[in-house]
């Protein structure tokens, strides 16, 4: 039986700021970077997300300037290998600064809040994942509630992709994701990974990066992001089999191998 290649994409995680939760400071300098993002593409990643602002809980923001000079070289020298890179930003300068280096996607925690951001999306003709936050990385976890969280996200989802479609973006390059870890509770976060479905239901590829997070470490009293592994990939098969297209993670070679395992029991398990 030859290699199987699961349909579901794989988002690889390159976070290029000293703060981030679980890989900040360790791609300290652009050669680090860049050999990390060429890694990931060998171990079966579809798209490098390239991030210079941390959005971990509590995180400070930080200039367009710092940001521009944390990401912009690292994109430019990806894309010049032929990688797809996804940059993660809210800021619209940024973004028009990375696709003009070849960035294909936009991935905006802040589902186009900058007000100039879905104008760089829709003139570029770029990809746009837009997520779902409660507040900012700053304020997010701040006793977050809903009445119904799956419902909430949703419609929040569906209007932001519908804005999206009404400034020019097409719909075939619009993503939803619905923010595990940003304004949720751990129980918010396992109600939206059992209501993928429900989410495809909006109509548009559902994104779901739920990779070494805590709430992932509070069910399994693993306080090290590193040894989160097994959890990570517990909720990254589960949200693929209920209909997510795409996973963002920081290991790709397992998350290959799970999915193509789960790919080729999902293939051999229609019936005769």
């Amino acid at each position: 039986m030859a290699a199987v290649k699961s349909a579901v994409r794989i988002m690889g995680v390159l976070n290029v700021t000293p703060d981030s939760f679980s890989d900040g400071g360790a791609y300290a300098s652009a050669d680090t970077a860049v050999a990390a993002g060429r890694r990931m593409v060998d171990d079966g990643a579809d798209i490098i997300d390239v991030g210079g602002e941390s959005t971990r809980p509590g995180a400070k923001p930080v200039s367009v300037m710092e940001e521009i000079e944390r990401v912009i070289p690292i994109v430019e020298c990806l894309t010049q290998l032929g990688i797809r890179v996804s940059v993660d930003t809210q800021k619209a300068a940024v973004a028009k600064a990375a696709i003009a280096v070849g960035a294909v996607m936009i991935n905006d925690v802040s589902a186009l809040r900058d007000p100039e951001m879905a104008s760089v999306c829709a003139t570029a003709e770029v990809e746009v994942v837009l997520m779902h936050m409660l507040g900012t990385p700053e304020t997010m976890q701040n006793s977050p509630q809903y009445n119904d969280v799956v419902s909430e996200v949703g419609s929040f989802l569906a209007e932001r992709a519908a804005f999206a479609e009404s400034c020019g973006i097409q719909r075939n390059r619009i993503w939803i994701d619905p923010g595990i870890g940003f304004g949720k509770t751990v129980e918010h976060n396992l109600r939206l990974i059992h209501g993928t479905a429900r989410l495809t239901q909006i109509g548009y590829p559902v994104l779901v990066g739920a990779s070494r997070k805590k709430f992932l470490g509070v069910i399994t009293g693993e306080e090290d992001p590193g040894l989160r592994l097994e959890a990570t990939l517990t909720v990254h098969l589960e949200a693929a089999r209920l209909g997510a297209s795409m996973v963002r993670v920081h290991d790709v070679a397992a998350h290959r191998r799970a999915l193509a395992v789960q790919a080729a029991l999902e293939f051999w398990g229609l019936p005769a």
